[in-house]
């Protein structure tokens, strides 16, 4: 941008070069940075909610955006930290009661609601939670905009309009769009990247010493996973620019700034330990995923994700917007830019970039471990240093035409590479092309505005900014000089300013944000609407979640028993609706707690990490599931509407939260089917299992009359349909999906079962498919269990009290998966680490006590905390110890 829009757009403010010493970053430099953040905030916000509005998508449109896990996991999160924060929940920090018959929260927390931002929710109506997490979604956003726009200003002086311009690119990238946007908890990590790159600043320069740590402190908390890689990117531009300031030009300022930076990233991270911890222990205890070697995508593919509305999970997104990717182009070009800034430079762009194809440093990224779904999670990094690379070639002034043709060459060459691509959209050139015409019609604005200066004027496109002349400046000082020359020019063309020269460089401006902008809601708006049309949806939250609430609320008497909502669409029912189910979709979920429902009968989905309801009645009497919900849908579910249901509740005798068994081995029926292990939990025999015959596609048996025909097969897709009555749907696809065990229907007269099968491909059946509940045996068992166990169940946050009746021996069974954390004890003994039986909390009794007592602690809050009281008095030593090296 040339000197005169400074004058134009910036009244001329005095700024000075970067700051070497300790003291505070004081007049125009700070306020042309507020105004940077301020802009680039309000573009974002705006272009944000347009994307949103012109996909039609809520809340500007009747379109859901409940995506993939954006409806199954994010929404029903925020929906019970909202509860959990107004104290609407039964369980604490620790320990959530709602999910999966008891689950780990304060490692969820780490996970998914630790930033800040997550905060907004308790403001917002619980029938507004989508609002709310949209709300918060745009925050994050927002904040990404006006910390890149901040930091841009402060690794080198220039025209605060085009900082806020490549701030929002940056907010807007395709990442975002693709990526960012549905996972609301990896945004923190693109706002930490901008503010990490702040804390390298920093230390390079010796400053702010004590605040450094507490901004990598908050990223870590904020989500620790993609802070990790912005922590990554955030140490290669400290290694650009310790390399190419001229503060740090000697080794000894370079060892010095590199320690500095280390000493804030240890202190932050070890001040966040005890939320880290916890959630670095709950995922080494968490189902594993199968094992995921990385491919790189075809470089066809990477090349096209620079181009706008492409959409893909199986290649990188990096569209910065066609006027920023252009200006960053160009920097290999820009004499005006110092040689080894643009070598620097240029290489990181290089070498990040290739980092992203090959596997070792693919799981660097990752820490260690090829992720599950998106493999490149962490290109908001590489975005973040195109950004910063278009920032350096144009801050100084408009590159020149030369530089601006070899960019404009390079950009073609990518595009006409990346014809051929899958993800290629049908707007992808209509939108990049116009993006690119209003950049090059503001490029010959501003170059024509800087023909007009006077004579006196020091541009970035003079000689003496290359670095070729005599007594030229080198490194940044070059720059700071050039800067300072061209305000002494503003200030002269100020005097006597002539209107063209005035409006041509506003024009470039306003076409550059036009370009950058329109670009950006159309990206927004296509991504948006293939996601809908290509990958799993959740329906919006409405009178169908609205009606579960109320019966819920109703019925609900825990810890007398549970209440089961049901199915409810979108997953994670009870975090929406409350109760206390089996449903939880978690990255942490425990392998204890999704093998033992499993094996019991349970779906599951996300490869066991979503255990789903199982409207069973002898695993209701197995987990003390009192109250089941069940809805029948008014009309089928839609991207468009909220679904509507009838949902009613039916309560029957099941034994209480504590039952005592006659030994730590359970008695029952041997076998490996569902059946035979929920009888072995029971402590009795309440399935005929029959052998079947199998014949083609059907299968027959004999049962007794008047009983219940249940089919289990985990990897079976397809229907199963019991003579005479309706086909009901399996849908097993291993390893990502377990079948839920299902009712067929009643045994006739006859006592004849025959079962018609309907399988998509192999039908996969284990030995024992078929289980005839008899309801007389059930009856009997629960009878016995209640007379047996508790006689009174308390409850606190993360704690379980039982009575139980006097001269009880055996072993006391909570119905609580045995999930690490837990410790128990018989009367007035010490907690020990609980015992398990056949996968749930167990408490040996010797026939003395008459009580027991659990609690839950998250496992890693200990050592965290630890680390964390050790973090804390280092950061107040730093901090003691640079108040009295200033005073000196």
């Amino acid at each position: 941008m040339p000197p005169v829009a400074e004058t134009v757009l910036d009244e001329v403010e005095a700024e000075g070069g970067e700051d070497a010493g300790p003291g505070p970053r004081t007049g125009a430099p700070a306020r042309r940075g507020a105004r940077a953040a301020g802009a680039a905030a309000l573009l974002t916000a705006v272009l944000f909610c347009l994307a949103t509005a012109l996909s039609r998508s809520h809340p500007f449109g009747p379109v859901t955006r409940n995506v993939v896990d954006l409806g199954q996991q994010y929404l029903p999160y925020h929906a019970y930290w909202r509860s959990f924060l107004r104290g609407e929940t039964h369980g604490d920090a620790f320990l959530n009661w709602n999910s999966g018959f008891g689950a780990n929260f304060l490692g969820d927390v780490g996970t998914y609601l630790s930033s800040p931002v997550d905060l907004l929710v308790v403001f917002f109506p619980a029938d507004r939670i989508e609002l709310a997490l949209y709300v918060v979604t745009a925050v994050k956003i927002t904040a990404a905009g006006a910390a890149m726009a901040a930091l841009l200003l402060r690794l080198r002086p220039g025209p605060w309009p085009v900082a806020a311009a490549l701030g929002t690119a940056y907010a807007l990238s395709g990442w975002t769009f693709n990526f960012g946007s549905t996972v609301p908890m990896w945004l923190d990590g693109l706002a930490a990247f901008p503010l990490l790159c702040l804390v390298g600043e920093w230390a390079r320069t010796g400053r702010r010493p004590v605040l450094g740590p507490l901004v990598v402190a908050l990223a870590w908390i904020a989500n620790f996973y993609t802070a990790y890689m912005a922590t990554l990117g955030a140490a290669v531009v400290l290694a650009v620019r310790l390399l190419t300031a001229e503060e740090t030009a000697t080794v000894r300022r370079r060892l010095a700034g590199a320690l500095r930076a280390a000493r804030s990233v240890l202190v932050g991270v070890g001040l966040a330990a005890p939320l880290v911890a916890v959630v670095f222990l709950g995922t080494k205890t968490a189902d594993p995923t199968p094992e995921v070697t990385f491919a790189p995508a075809a470089w066809t593919d990477v090349l096209a994700r620079f181009l706008p509305a492409t959409a893909s999970t199986a290649s990188p997104a990096l569209f910065i917007g066609t006027p920023a990717l252009l200006l960053a182009l160009t920097l290999p070009f820009n004499r005006a830019v110092a040689p080894r800034v643009r070598a620097a430079l240029t290489a990181a762009v290089v070498l990040v970039t290739l980092s992203l194809q090959w596997e070792p440093t693919h799981l660097l990224w990752h820490a260690g471990a090829s992720p599950n779904g998106v493999p490149y999670r962490q290109a908001f990094v590489l975005c973040g240093l195109l950004l910063i690379a278009a920032w350096f070639s144009v801050a100084g002034g408009v590159p020149r035409p030369a530089a601006l043709l070899a960019g404009g060459a390079l950009l073609g060459g990518l595009a006409w590479a990346a014809r051929g691509s899958v993800d290629i959209d049908r707007w992808t050139f209509p939108a990049s092309g116009a993006a690119a015409l209003l950049a090059l019609i503001a490029a010959l604005l501003a170059l024509a505005a800087a023909r007009r200066e006077p004579s006196g004027a020091v541009g970035g496109n003079h000689r003496d900014s290359t670095g070729t002349a005599p007594e030229a400046p080198t490194g940044d000082n070059r720059e700071n000089s050039t800067a300072t020359a061209r305000q002494d020019s503003a200030r002269t063309a100020l005097k006597a300013p002539a209107r063209p020269a005035r409006l041509l460089p506003l024009l470039a401006v306003l076409l550059l944000v036009a370009a950058q902008a329109g670009e950006a809601a159309v990206t927004g708006k296509r991504i948006e609407e293939q996601q809908r049309a290509e990958v799993a949806w959740s329906p919006r939250t409405g009178p169908w979640h609205e009606a579960a609430a109320r019966e819920v609320a109703r019925a609900d008497a825990w810890p007398r028993h549970r209440t089961d909502p049901g199915e409810v669409p979108g997953g994670n029912d009870v975090l929406l609706v409350g109760g206390q189910g089996a449903d939880h979709y978690s990255s942490l979920t425990s392998e204890t707690t999704s093998r033992t429902l499993v094996s019991l009968g349970f779906g599951a989905y996300a490869k066991g990490r979503h255990p789903v309801t199982l409207d069973n009645p002898v695993t209701d009497a197995l987990f003390s599931v009192g109250t089941r919900m069940r809805s029948e849908p008014a009309e089928p579910v839609r991207q468009d509407a909220p679904p509507r249901a009838t949902v009613t509740a039916t309560t029957v005798p099941v034994p209480p939260l504590v039952t005592v068994r006659p030994s730590a081995r359970p008695a029952g029926p041997s076998g490996d089917s569902a059946f035979a292990r929920q009888e072995r939990l029971l402590g009795a025999s309440v399935y005929e299992l029959p052998a079947p015959r199998r014949t083609g596609r059907a299968l027959a048996a004999h049962c007794p009359a008047g009983s219940e025909v249940w089919f289990w097969a985990p990897e079976y897709r397809g229907t199963a349909t019991l003579a005479g009555q309706r086909p009901v749907r399996f849908d097993g696809k291993p390893p990502a999906v377990s079948a839920a065990m299902g009712a067929l229907g009643t045994v006739p007269a006859s006592g004849e079962v025959r079962i018609a099968l309907d399988p998509e491909g192999r039908a996969r059946l284990p030995r024992e498919p078929v289980g005839c509940l008899v309801r007389a045996r059930l009856d009997t068992a629960v009878d016995r269990l209640t007379a047996t166990g508790a006689t009174r169940v308390r409850t606190t946050g993360h704690t379980v009290t039982a009575a139980l009746p006097p001269g009880s021996t055996g072993v006391a069974v909570l119905a609580v998966p045995r999930i690490s954390g837990w410790s128990c004890a018989a009367g007035d003994a010490d907690l020990r680490p609980a015992r398990a039986y056949e996968g749930l909390v167990a408490v040996p009794l010797d026939g003395r006590a008459d009580t027991v007592h659990c609690s839950f602690r998250p496992p890693g809050l200990r050592l965290g905390g630890a680390v964390g009281a050790a973090a804390l008095l280092a950061l107040a030593a730093t901090g003691v110890l640079h108040r009295r090296r200033s005073r000196g």
